[in-house]
């Protein structure tokens, strides 16, 4: 049903980078739901339980996978929505599975084998981010593992490609080749802003690129978009250079769904 809706719609997924604490999960979920609600379209909830490739090994990390699904299922529970979160390593995917619609596969990690079959295996829908090296064309063999591994719900995001050091690129072309592939195809608007590493031990970024990344994907055929949400991104413990501002959300959405 969920994977049906996204595929006819314009579709979002949204959240904190990182569990931080459960109440900033209950804050941006809060407003996930009332935007879904306004716009009708559909809204995923998510958040990282484990940000296993933080810059610097002093980085908050997130609350584990234990602790981390029962916070997931408390915003599911409480606000009646889909949830989504990543997994590094194979063995997490049943387990992330009882409680995500959606498994996320990292950038850095769209090449792995195991990773991809595993998530494919659980029948939940599983989101592919292409990773910085690879083009929009080199997608189709993650893509394919998925589906070769029995399952067809598929989506690919772009999060754009290194340019040098600690800088990123898009190049939206990618969007438009993915879809050649017959995926819904994602824009994660605000990883693509990022400066990986340049920030002294931790990743830095720039929040104001963000809504143009966004019209800009539209305008190359995106079906759906990633933003990471916060209501106090500059005191955030993950990519908080990088987030939407929470009142600001809106404002971001608004010209996505017309």
């Amino acid at each position: 049903m969920l994977f049906e809706q996204i595929s006819q719609k314009p579709f979002f997924i949204l959240g904190p980078c990182v569990m931080e604490n459960q109440e900033l999960l209950y804050t941006v979920a809060e407003k996930v739901a009332e935007a879904g609600q306004k716009y009708n379209v559909p809204v995923v909830f998510k958040s990282s339980f484990d940000k296993a490739n933080r810059t610097s090994i002093h980085s908050y990390r997130g609350p584990g996978l234990e602790k981390g699904m029962e916070m997931l299922m408390n915003v599911k529970q409480r606000f009646g929505l889909p949830v989504t979160t990543d997994i590094h390593e194979p063995f997490q995917a049943a387990i992330v599975a009882e409680v995500a619609d959606i498994l996320q596969i990292p950038a850095f990690l769209c090449r792995q084998t195991d990773l991809l079959v595993a998530a494919a295996q659980t029948g939940k829908i599983v989101n592919v981010k292409k990773a910085q090296f690879l083009s929009g064309h080199d997608m189709f063999y993650p893509a394919q593992k998925v589906i070769e591994a029995g399952n067809n719900q598929v989506i690919l995001t772009e999060r754009g490609n290194m340019y040098g050091y600690n800088n990123l690129a898009v190049d939206f072309r990618n969007i438009y080749d993915m879809k050649a592939f017959g995926h819904p195809v994602c824009m994660d608007c605000t990883h693509s802003v990022q400066r990986p590493g340049g920030a002294g031990g931790k990743t830095g970024g720039d929040r104001t690129f963000v809504p143009m990344m966004a019209l800009a994907a539209k305008a190359f055929g995106a079906d759906g978009y990633f933003l990471e949400t916060h209501p106090d991104p500059d005191n955030a413990l993950s990519d908080g250079p990088n987030m939407v501002k929470l009142h600001e959300l809106d404002k971001v959405l608004a010209p996505l769904v017309g």
